[in-house]
């Protein structure tokens, strides 16, 4: 395991790549006239499955075998990752309780800042969705295995895809413009190279850590799967539905971590 600034900045590009993903999906603003509420969610919950897969296959169980190399013990590896896990969660519910966000079915978290626009509220919520996404793939990147990277960076940009399209079509709820709606969808993305920047340099200066940040990124995105998705897309009638979109999505992620990880 030996990452060097040049597999820094393939995780950092991966991660923009991934990002950008959001506005391909919000393109749609310009195809399609609406989305019903039932697609909206049921593209939300299979992002999220790719995401729940991801935390598994591509930084869970690699950063198990990465500790095990690094200690020589399957229990000081597993308390490490576990150890991560949970520093990632607490790091996001730390930020989501002091940083006002809003959601648009859950409505508003976090601090009460009533000055500051809706949408702005909207678009930090946004952005803490993205930056953990983009850690992961920059992680994922430097740990040395370019093909775990390049699967994250593929999962999590297939996932980006609905979320874009989902947050361009509620902008065009609010009456924003199909052009400010594509334009905020695509900006909300940009905050996944910065995460992925950031992953991939705290394994590049200190590579034991390897282990203990995997299990953070995963730790952070399982917080917004169960936080924020998941709540999301169940609390209208179509339960059933999300739970087997949030498995499709699952299986589609864990079919690329197979075949090409």
């Amino acid at each position: 395991m030996t990452p060097d600034i040049s597999i820094v900045w393939l995780g950092t590009l991966a991660s923009l790549f991934a990002g950008l993903a959001t506005g391909l999906g919000a393109l749609a603003v310009f195809l399609v006239r609406t989305i019903t509420h039932r697609l909206q969610d049921a593209m939300l919950a299979a992002a999220a499955g790719v995401m729940l897969a991801a935390s598994f296959f591509s930084l869970l169980l690699p950063g198990l075998e990465y500790g095990e190399e690094i200690t020589g013990q399957t229990w000081s590896a597993a308390l490490i990752v576990i150890f991560g896990l949970l520093s990632g969660a607490a790091a996001l519910l730390f930020v989501h309780q002091k940083l006002p966000h809003q959601h648009f079915e859950l409505g508003r978290e976090g601090a009460d800042v009533s000055y500051i626009r809706g949408i702005w509220l909207f678009i930090i919520a946004i952005t803490l969705h993205n930056f953990p996404e983009g850690m992961a793939v920059g992680v994922g990147f430097a740990g040395g295995d370019v093909n775990n990277g390049y699967v994250l960076a593929t999962g999590i940009g297939l996932q980006n895809i609905p979320e874009g399209l989902a947050v361009a079509f509620s902008l065009l709820a609010i009456d924003y413009s199909r052009a400010k709606a594509f334009g905020i969808a695509l900006l909300t993305g940009l905050a996944e190279p910065l995460g992925g920047l950031l992953g991939a340099t705290m394994v590049w200066l200190a590579e034991p850590l390897m282990p203990w940040t995997l299990g953070f990124a995963a730790g952070a995105m399982l917080f917004i799967i169960s936080n924020e998705i998941i709540p999301e897309t169940h609390h209208r009638q179509w339960k059933i539905m999300s739970t087997f979109c949030l498995l499709g999505g699952f299986v589609v992620m864990m079919f690329l971590d197979a075949t090409l990880g």
